[in-house]
């Protein structure tokens, strides 16, 4: 049930139709704001943008993040470089990994990136005209032989292993490396000041690797929360373009929808709290966002105080929820339907596996019904959104074909969700009712909650299940492609909202600086700097405690041990770490884990303070 606090008291719950009613009386008032989320549907921010006016949205992130998911938007879209998929980066056979741990913040693209590496092996084989199927006999070809592969980023990385050079440095030094390469590619271009002989002879061999290859790729994203960074990785590829090579391209944004609310737009959280702060706001709607982890905890809770109504809607219990004065329960991701934005600005529909029970249901629906309210109209079921976000803006138009609408049938039948084996609907609600109930209607998907409908010729965005006869599941997947390993049959799911133009223009040539005494890079866990990844028990068993990272010789200098327990502060908060000293991290920096449960949220380069907690 959604959850009110009134007048100060603990929080009661109230049922849909109330807490819909008392939005909707909050909104009346005026002095209102909403919060989006880059983890949350462009259905669901484009309904909260359209309830409380454009002028009122912001994308829910701070402004440095939102300046590189827009570079990030801005590279993609110029040109030259090719945005590469799973299956590109599969084949390419030169690749330069700049500032970013793949295998924690892309762990598919580190498996792609692991096949590349295999080309040089492929083409041996080719020429012995030993099949690529034979693996076995491929591998005992090759030996040891692999593609260039270059890991260049602030700490190690689990690709290290299979990298033909590594490289540490902190992100102005990785900068500098790069603007070097620029400059061996294309000579008008001017070189990076500083650099030492063996870093000068490195991007000699990065560069003459990357003009060698036929699909040189580069890797790079938001990682390292440099925007010089990304924009030296845009001049990358227009001087790999000059120099006659098209490369391909792969920038990791943060988050799973971080393009997506990207391309719908408003500034970041950093103007709306200045907004809280001026007493211009009464009413703050925040949507599936824990604004804890974006914000520092003391300058937030102040402004929280300012507010008259903290409205949250989410599925997952937050400090931010914690502290709202309504609480509207939404879907967990598997409960709703919506579209994000990949990585290559592939808009994918996501539909409902699960239908949940009470009053918990999809964000946009709440704010379609609270709206409805209000007398505006933003229709009842998921197609009306995604028209109006589509009509919203013409980067976004092509959304409608991402997947087909509600309407969608095959011979007059929906397509079942569940397989035609799938029985006992009756035992499974036997506790309640002895009667066979009747399966959930869903009015905004062609899909149905059912074994029956039918089975052949649904479109690729929305075959629920591979099945096939005397193929289960995931055997049958070839079946259903072009060829094995290739493309479904009529085509990838999803559709591109960019296309990248013909570019050939460099940014200007990004100021170098030497990074402050214990400046943060931050780094990444697998488990744990994701959101999502500690709500379950078993991965939550394997994220690590917090830690601080320092090479050995930035440690001795503050006389530091290793396997410490450190306090240490930024920003005006203090927590506590184990002191981890590794040699293959850069120097002069402090690397610290972003988002592991414990480590306070600050800006990207705040410098810390450290010290040795005495037994």
């Amino acid at each position: 049930a959604a959850l009110r606090r009134v007048r100060g008291a603990a929080r009661q719950p109230v049922d849909a139709d109330t807490a819909i009613a008392t939005l909707a009386g909050w909104l009346a008032e005026g002095r209102v704001l909403g919060i989006g989320s880059p983890r949350a549907s462009l259905e669901a921010n484009y309904a909260l943008r359209a309830l409380v006016g454009a002028d009122r949205f912001h994308r829910g992130i701070d402004a440095e993040t939102a300046r590189l998911d827009d570079l990030v938007l801005e590279t993609l879209a110029r040109g030259p470089a090719q945005i590469a998929t799973i299956a590109d980066i599969e084949q390419a056979d030169a690749v330069l990994v700049l500032g970013e741990d793949v295998l924690a913040t892309g762990a598919r693209i580190a498996l792609a990136i692991r096949q590349a590496v295999r080309q040089s092996a492929y083409a041996m084989a080719d020429a012995a005209h030993v099949p690529r199927w034979q693996d076995h006999s491929a591998r005992l070809l090759a030996q040891e032989v692999k593609s260039p592969l270059f890991v260049c980023t602030p700490a190690a990385t689990g690709l290290d292993g299979i990298a033909t050079r590594t490289y540490r440095g902190a992100p102005q030094d990785l900068v500098r490396l790069a603007q070097e390469i620029v400059h061996l590619l294309d000579y008008t271009q001017p070189r990076a000041p500083g650099l030492d002989g063996d870093t000068i002879h490195l991007a000699h061999t990065i560069a003459e690797a990357l003009k060698g290859a036929q699909r040189p790729l580069i890797v790079s994203g938001t990682g390292c929360g440099s925007a010089a960074l990304l924009q030296v990785v845009a001049n990358l590829c227009t001087a790999l373009g000059r120099s006659g090579r098209k490369p391909w391209l792969a920038l990791l944004p943060s988050e799973c929808n971080s393009l997506g609310t990207a391309l719908l737009g408003g500034p970041g959280l950093d103007a709306a709290l200045a907004r809280i702060e001026v007493g211009e706001i009464d009413t703050l709607i925040v949507l599936e966002n824990d604004l804890f982890r974006r914000v520092p905890a003391p300058r937030l809770q102040a402004l929280l105080m300012r507010l008259s109504h903290l409205v949250v809607i989410d599925a997952l219990a937050t400090p931010t929820a914690e502290a709202a004065d309504l609480l509207l329960p939404a879907g967990a991701f598997a409960e709703t339907d919506g579209t994000l934005v990949n990585y290559e600005g592939r808009a994918q529909r996501y539909f409902q596996v699960y239908v949940p029970e009470g009053d918990i249901r999809e964000s946009w629906r709440w704010l379609q019904q609270v709206a409805r309210a209000r007398g505006q109209d933003l229709g009842d079921a998921l197609d009306a959104l995604i028209a109006g976000c589509a009509g919203s803006d013409p980067r976004l138009a092509r959304i409608v074909d991402a997947a087909p609408s509600a309407r969608f049938r095959i011979h007059g039948s929906r397509i079942p969700r569940q397989p035609h084996r799938y029985s006992g609907r009756t035992a499974m609600h036997a506790q309640r009712d002895i009667h066979e109930p009747r399966p959930p209607q869903d009015p905004d998907t062609p899909l149905a909650f059912s074994m029956e409908g039918a089975r052949t010729g649904a479109p690729p965005a929305e075959i629920p299940i591979f099945w096939y006869p005397r193929w289960n599941s995931v055997q049958s997947v070839h079946k259903f492609q072009q060829e094995i390993g290739g493309p479904l049959r009529g085509g990838d799911p999803g559709v591109r909202l960019i296309e990248p133009g013909p570019g050939g223009h460099y940014h200007d040539r990004p100021g170098y600086r030497a990074p402050a005494e214990l400046e943060t890079v931050w780094l990444y866990e697998l488990f744990g700097s994701e959101e999502l990844s500690v709500r379950g028990d078993a991965i939550a068993s394997r994220v690590a405690a917090p830690y601080l990272v320092l090479h050995p010789a930035t440690a001795a200098r503050l006389g530091l041990t290793a396997g410490a327990t450190v306090q240490v502060e930024a920003a005006g908060q203090r927590w506590q770490a184990v002191l981890r000293v590794s040699p293959t991290f850069a120097a002069n920096v402090a690397g610290v884990p972003r988002g592991l449960p414990g480590v306070p949220t600050f800006a990207t380069g705040t410098v810390l303070s450290v010290r040795e907690v005495r037994p």
